[in-house]
């Protein structure tokens, strides 16, 4: 039996949808997003950025169980997302300083896992670059900030979602075929680590171990993995991880990560959901730029509803509850704090 705090069961569970299963929405996209509206509108204003999120939010959460959003430009969104949506909450800022070695993280100065939990977050959620292979002058710095977080969640009793997005400090493009070879054991480095009970992870936030664009039969150049291995990475990682873990979209097409987490069905990979973001809304920012808000919301009731209902559909034939790591929903066994 697993026990668990009554405050993180909670959050848990308004996270998921009726089965367990985390069918959630991401758009806490900051720094990205501002420069992809500002591409297509010819023009820079913070609005822009509340408007897109606060209409993604609006349209699309009806159909997710969840919404991650930020507190920078989301205030809005939160405010307009469906009563029945969960809400994950960004702590870490946006990018990184990249005048320091070793993309170390770092938080928005005027937020705590508290103020999250205040202004009703269901659960924390931190990004962190990581290179299992840097020095360890540079991974300790990443650890000991981790632990930071996992026992300020703890403290609060908030459940505590982690996503490492893994990279070569010697390779500057991870969406080449020079790292599309190491990406597997990055992520299961990863795994194996950020699993560690010191870190008070509840969920992990996973790429998915290959990329897609290089497995066999969905390549529409170079192959570097067949099909078999692709399927023998996403068990092995599936294997390695004592928690719940779901997946992350990382920027692919609506169609690229449809295609990918269809692959993770028929291979009986035990994952608990998605946190799906631009594969949803990002072709919405075109319209959004370039015709505005009402046509926007026109494509977010069409595509975008289509993108994240063929998604659910997706969800339900293959994700499990994010209990069953730890057996069956009888085996979590709920204390107070």
């Amino acid at each position: 039996m697993v026990e668990i705090t009554k405050g993180k069961f909670d959050g848990l569970q308004r996270l998921s949808n009726e089965k367990g299963i985390i069918a959630a929405l991401a758009i806490d996209q900051r720094g990205s997003l501002k420069k992809m509206i500002q591409t297509a509108k010819g023009t820079e204003d913070k609005k822009d950025v509340e408007d897109f999120k606060r209409l993604v939010s609006e349209e699309l959460t009806p159909y997710a169980s969840a919404i991650l959003l930020d507190l920078e430009y989301g205030e809005d969104a939160i405010k307009a997302r469906h009563k029945d949506s969960g809400l994950l909450t960004s702590y870490e800022k946006t990018g990184y300083d990249t005048t320091t070695p070793g993309k170390l993280p770092d938080l928005i100065a005027d937020l705590s896992a508290l103020r999250i939990k205040e202004k009703g977050g269901d659960s924390v959620k931190i990004l962190v670059y990581y290179d299992p292979d840097e020095p360890a002058e540079i991974n300790e710095v990443k650890y000991a900030f981790l632990e930071r977080i996992g026992a300020e969640c703890k403290s609060v009793d908030i459940p505590f979602f982690l996503e490492p997005i893994t990279y070569d400090a010697n390779i500057s493009d991870s969406l080449s075929v020079e790292y599309a070879k190491l990406k597997p054991e990055k992520v299961k480095a990863a795994i194996k680590e950020f699993s560690k009970p010191r870190y008070g992870v509840d969920v992990l936030k996973l790429e998915v171990p290959v990329n897609f664009k290089f497995v066999e039969g969905f390549a529409e150049g170079e192959a570097v993995y067949t099909q078999e291995e692709a399927a023998n990475y996403f068990k092995e990682c599936s294997d390695l991880s004592p928690l719940p873990f779901i997946y992350l979209s990382a920027g692919v097409t609506a169609e690229l990560f449809h295609k990918t987490i269809q692959f993770v069905n028929e291979h009986n990979v035990e994952y608990s959901g998605v946190l799906c973001g631009r594969a949803t809304w990002k072709d919405g920012i075109e319209v959004y730029g370039k015709q505005g808000e009402e046509a926007l919301r026109e494509w977010l009731r069409t595509q975008g509803k289509e993108n994240i209902t063929s998604l659910d559909k997706l969800l339900n034939e293959g994700a499990v509850p994010w209990w069953t790591k730890y057996g069956s929903f009888e085996d979590v066994h709920v204390v107070e704090k």
